[in-house]
């Protein structure tokens, strides 16, 4: 009677099984594919990397002061995790009951009481000294070259410059059509800009303070860019501001770090960091686009308004 039970149990028992490996290949399968298509995809200069573990690299000095203020209050973390860690298991192995020990009630001599309160404090100023100094440093806003309001909306940006060279350029920067096409088919090739193209990006000149002013005009927005160390939050009715030094050209990728609505993803930010004479010629490039027409075309304008019909 035993025998036949442990028959049958092993004979239930082995679809199930089967269907267990047959889902880990399936797994192992799809984790391979996945692997595979990232293969495909390089890494962005300026943007995301494949299996990135660390920040983007720094091209702003709050950026580099913000890397080193990780390391530093890793390692003091760290430290602190091993030094109490280790006393304690020290402790509990070194005078466990097993080997003889007895509970005892200890003292509490005053130097201990002070130790366990003055050190921590200690090791909280040191740390907050530096953090205090980076956090200052990214508020200063002050004596800006060049300054840039930032709308954030659903689900774009706009940007005016109001101060500094460029004054009275304004734009609105999307997400660029041919990547929403590639999101809406369902299978988007590999693609190393993915959703961070946009038809209009935000250009300033290298090694020149640029003061972003943020607000928004429905919800609450981030305008983030991971390179500069910048994130500032975009609020309907508020102005906030941050600023960034880009340090070297080229093309940087943020996105909106603010949940605003169903389409939060398709809300790419690209800031292209260009030389001071690439920067004034492309000043002068907007401004032709939006002057009004010359006196010279002003004939030609009247003429044609002479032979199109007046509306009745």
């Amino acid at each position: 009677m035993d025998v036949s039970c442990k028959t049958r149990d092993r004979m239930q028992s082995r679809p199930i099984r089967l269907l267990a490996a047959a889902g880990t290949l399936a797994l192992s399968a799809g984790v391979w594919s996945t692997v595979a298509a990232q293969g495909v995809v390089g890494d962005l200069p300026g943007g995301p990397a494949v299996n990135q573990w660390n920040f983007h690299p720094p091209v702003t000095r709050i950026a580099q002061d913000q890397h080193w203020l990780h390391g530093f209050m890793l390692i003091v973390c760290a430290v602190i995790f091993v030094v109490v860690f280790g006393v304690m298991f020290y402790s509990i192995l070194r005078h466990r009951k097993s080997v003889g020990h007895q509970a005892q009630p200890l003292a509490e001599p005053l130097w201990v009481e002070l130790g366990w309160t003055i050190v921590p404090l200690l090791i909280v100023i040191g740390m907050a000294l530096p953090a205090t100094q980076v956090l200052v440093a990214q508020k200063d806003t002050r004596q800006s070259d060049i300054t840039i309001k930032a709308t954030g909306m659903q689900w774009k940006w706009g940007y005016d410059y109001i101060k500094g060279e460029g004054e009275g350029i304004g734009f609105v920067s999307t997400l660029d059509n041919s990547h929403r096409i590639m999101s809406s088919s369902g299978n988007p090739p590999p693609t190393d800009d993915y959703l961070l193209k946009v038809d209009h990006p935000l250009v300033v000149p290298v090694d020149k303070k640029i003061r972003i002013i943020t607000t928004a005009n429905d919800v609450i927005h981030a305008w983030m860019v991971p390179a500069f160390g910048v994130k500032q939050d975009a609020i309907p009715g508020f102005v906030r501001d941050t600023w960034f030094r880009a340090e070297k050209t080229g093309d940087f990728y943020g996105q909106c770090a603010e949940l605003c609505g169903k389409e939060h993803a398709y809300m790419p930010i690209h800031v292209r960091v260009v030389s001071a004479q690439d920067y004034s010629a492309w000043v002068q490039e907007q401004k032709k686009a939006r002057a009004p027409p010359t006196a010279a075309a002003a004939p030609v304008q009247a003429a044609a308004a002479e032979v199109l019909p007046a509306r009745p």
